[in-house]
């Protein structure tokens, strides 16, 4: 039986609007087991980055549970979740989120550098994790002189350095043209595939979706299974 990493229970984020509740999620309940890639398509305000978030511990639900490498994080300080998040989750954003006066090197070694890894350690990972994304040669080299392609790989490298069980993924296709992100879904089933990464991918990007071998769908705060995976 596959190790479940990530597990939802009744889950419920409201928001506020005047005298009115706004359900962004109504009870949704997912799971997602080690090596798994997956990925989340819905309309823009359906709640897909809203579970993203709640999984990824940048949010707390209203109610329900969250449980990521069996334990739930709703229930973590402050403290505890961001050194949770530091060592168990890896991010991926649309617009790369990369240091601009940092190198593609430096870039990728911040996570590292916040776990308090030693120099050494650090710049020996961030270079092993830049040849595996194909940028070696690009170390030296500050984001404004990287394509959006070239900088979502550093984005990449940087998600894996503090070794997390769990990468999540919001709209990583969303800023880069089809060439770029066709190499880009390559490289995430290569570490899927190799390494036995596990992706929770959101996204509205049909060559995203043509990649991902289960899709769920999201809308009014609900998620269910698309149709290809529900007759496998």
């Amino acid at each position: 039986m596959s190790e479940v990493i990530v597990q939802t229970k009744g889950l419920i984020k409201t928001y506020r609007r005047g005298k009115i509740d706004i359900y962004a999620l109504n009870g949704v309940d997912f799971q997602v087991s080690k090596g798994e890639m997956v990925c989340i398509m819905g309309p823009s305000g359906s709640g897909k980055t809203t579970l993203l978030n709640l999984i990824g511990g940048l949010d707390q639900p209203t109610r329900g549970t969250v449980t990521v490498e069996g334990r739930d994080i709703s229930k973590l300080g402050s403290g505890e979740l961001a050194d949770f998040r530091l060592k168990t989750i890896g991010f991926i954003f649309q617009f790369y989120n990369l240091i601009p006066i940092y190198t593609a090197l430096e870039n990728v070694e911040v996570p590292m550098n916040l776990a308090r890894v030693s120099k050494k350690e650090r710049e020996a990972r961030a270079l092993e994790l830049l040849r595996l994304v194909g940028l070696e040669y690009r170390k030296d080299h500050k984001p404004d002189e990287l394509s959006g392609g070239e900088q979502q790989r550093v984005a990449i490298a940087r998600a894996l350095a503090n070794h997390p069980s769990l990468i999540l993924a919001d709209e990583p296709t969303g800023d880069l043209d089809s060439k770029s992100a066709i190499s880009l879904m390559k490289l995430i089933k290569m570490l899927k595939e190799k390494y036995n990464q596990t992706f929770i991918i959101v996204t509205h990007d049909p060559l995203v979706v043509r990649e991902c071998p289960k899709v769920y769908n999201i809308r009014d705060g609900r998620i269910e299974l698309g149709e290809a995976d529900q007759e496998t």
